[in-house]
């Protein structure tokens, strides 16, 4: 075996995560990777930690992978996605209302109330509002927007404030509501959101989720082609492997790809979440 450990930066967003991780490295472990991980309490810690050389490679969220390349840069660095999930590919999120609203288009929300996830979700914040100001409707101007600021730092990886957006909906407290269209089906089908209680007003174009961010210079290349290689090599069949694809929620890996995240970056900047140089400009964002 190896006798070279490949290091793991993960957010801990859910106590499922170190089933997770404890998983991978036994598995790695059978197949003569040295593998460990580090868990972070939010995403900008942990991007800091990669480009400072902490962690071998990051489990990223898309606007984790947005910082990363962008701090990357301005320290002479760069940042690789070098695998992500079947499962976040060609994602896409909606805008939901009421179905006895009247609400017909999305200039029918000038002047009302629209629900959001926390404030540093890409899925349930800032791919959708910049999907509104694409088609005139600026937030905060022509609609108020409503944050559900459940887990700030963790970047969305949980429903808990996509749930209180659409449970605001459902309330009358808000008029529409923001989340990722796979969640639309979960609260459909969990009552959140009864049954023929919501319709979809607007869907945004297809954007991909989260990826395994390494930093060049960094680990050696033959190590994460190594648990790159791996990753590729597991299968949904195999019954050691499935639980951990479950929890991780997906069927199989595929390479890393990044023109994906072109929306949440032109999000990231016309809201003025990071700068280019990857440092935190958003105002109020305490992670």
């Amino acid at each position: 075996m190896d006798d070279r450990v490949l290091v793991l930066g993960a957010v801990a967003y859910d106590p499922k995560v170190v089933t997770i991780w404890e998983g991978f490295r036994v598995w790695f472990a059978g197949r003569g990777l040295g593998f460990d991980y580090v868990l972070y309490s939010n995403y900008e810690r942990q991007v800091e930690a990669l480009v400072d050389g902490h962690v071998d490679v990051a489990w990223n969220s898309p606007l984790a992978w947005a910082r990363s390349h962008r701090l990357a840069g301005a320290r002479g660095r760069e940042v690789r996605a070098v695998a992500m999930r079947d499962t976040d590919c060609d994602l896409t999120s909606v805008v939901a209302v009421r179905a006895d609203s009247g609400i017909e288009s999305v200039a029918d929300l000038k002047g009302r109330t629209v629900a959001v996830g926390a404030v540093d979700s890409p899925q349930a914040t800032l791919i959708p509002l910049a999907h509104l100001g694409a088609a005139g409707l600026e937030p905060g101007r022509d609609f108020t927007v409503r944050y559900h600021d459940v887990a700030v730092g963790k970047h969305g990886d949980h429903v808990g404030g996509e749930r209180d957006a659409a449970r605001a909906l459902m309330a009358g407290e808000a008029d529409a509501a923001c989340m990722i269209d796979g969640n639309h089906l979960v609260f459909s089908t969990e009552g959140t959101l009864p049954p023929g209680s919501s319709r979809i007003l607007a869907v945004t174009p297809p954007y991909d989720h989260c990826n395994f961010t390494v930093a060049v210079p960094g680990a050696s290349s033959d190590l994460v082609e190594r648990f790159v290689g791996l990753l590729m090599e597991m299968s949904y069949d195999d019954p050691e492997v499935r639980p951990l694809l479950d929890l991780e929620g997906l069927k199989a890996w595929r390479p890393g790809r990044t023109p994906g995240y072109a929306q949440l970056e032109a999000a990231v900047d016309g809201f003025g979440f990071y700068d280019r140089e990857g440092r935190v400009i958003a105002a109020g964002y305490l992670p």
